[in-house]
């Protein structure tokens, strides 16, 4: 089985904390844990200390994963390279084009996570998707060990995601705000998402950030992130986004779905650094 071999500084301005809390507050997954304590796999200085043990400023903490499982599938190139953002030993932030899948199907090659294998010359790790006519930020991992650190700051909202969207404003009643509606599968028509009390929660917050006539530009941030979450959230307050062929009415048939990622906050894994993508 592979190894994965991580290596951080523990911050100078942080207090002393035990090698178990240590752990904890990366975010490693318990079982993780159990191996890195039973095999002795995480050092301090180059030393394996017990967990009640206390790791101090500027210490340098070693960890090796050796019991690192997916289920991920393997994704063949495209022969077309993404546009990158931002990249470090485990993590690739690309610029997904509108009209772009996130990632394929048994038979296509053409998702941005094909042209992310063929940059890599290997198959990447999904952390999160962008609906197919959503163009912007998206968060791949160069490996397997990073992929539940990064879901697990998805969950307790260390990650957050950013969206612009201009939208319809004539119904808009409030300059900022949150909508709370769950969403759930429209039994009418598989494509679409609803509003449904049956649904699953879905937390989306919203700013008018610019106005022109009946459109404006709304700064969002998601809490959850359910198929279609900004577009049924926006269309269910009157403010479809601009461009949207499945919930706004006004639909004009070639226009492009005025939404897009364009942030990404979130702390690297197996590291205290905190670090921000913008387009």
């Amino acid at each position: 089985m592979k190894e994965y071999n991580f290596t951080l500084k523990y911050p100078q301005n942080y207090p002393p904390v035990t090698v178990d809390n240590l752990m904890r507050q990366l975010l490693i997954p318990r079982k993780w844990r159990h191996f890195l304590r039973i095999e002795q796999k995480i050092l301090v200085n180059d030393k394996y200390l017990p967990l009640n043990f206390e790791v101090k400023s500027g210490d340098t903490v070693s960890l090796t994963l050796s019991h690192v499982e997916s289920t991920q599938q393997s994704y063949p190139t495209s022969g077309k390279l993404p546009k990158i953002t931002y990249e470090d030993q485990n993590i690739l932030v690309i610029n997904k084009p509108a009209g772009q899948k996130t990632h394929p199907n048994l038979t296509e090659t053409n998702t941005a996570l094909n042209d992310a294998a063929t940059y890599l010359t290997y198959s990447p790790y999904i952390v999160h998707r962008l609906d197919m006519l959503t163009n912007g930020l998206l968060l791949i991992a160069k490996n397997p060990a990073v992929v539940p650190i990064l879901n697990r700051q998805l969950t307790n909202k260390t990650l957050n995601r950013e969206y612009y969207a201009w939208v319809d404003n004539r119904n808009l009643e409030n300059k900022s705000g949150t909508i709370t509606f769950p969403i759930g599968q429209d039994p009418l028509d598989q494509r679409k998402r609803i509003v449904s009390k049956t649904g699953l929660p879905a937390i989306t917050h919203y700013k008018v950030i610019q106005t022109s006539g009946n459109q404006s530009k709304l700064a969002i941030r998601l809490e959850t992130g359910r198929t279609h979450q900004i577009r049924v959230h926006l269309a269910s307050i009157g403010c479809p986004i601009i461009g949207d062929p499945l919930y706004n009415p006004t639909y004009k048939e070639g226009q492009d779905l005025q939404l897009k990622a364009y942030r990404l906050s979130f702390q690297k894994p197996f590291s205290f650094e905190k670090i921000t993508v913008t387009l």
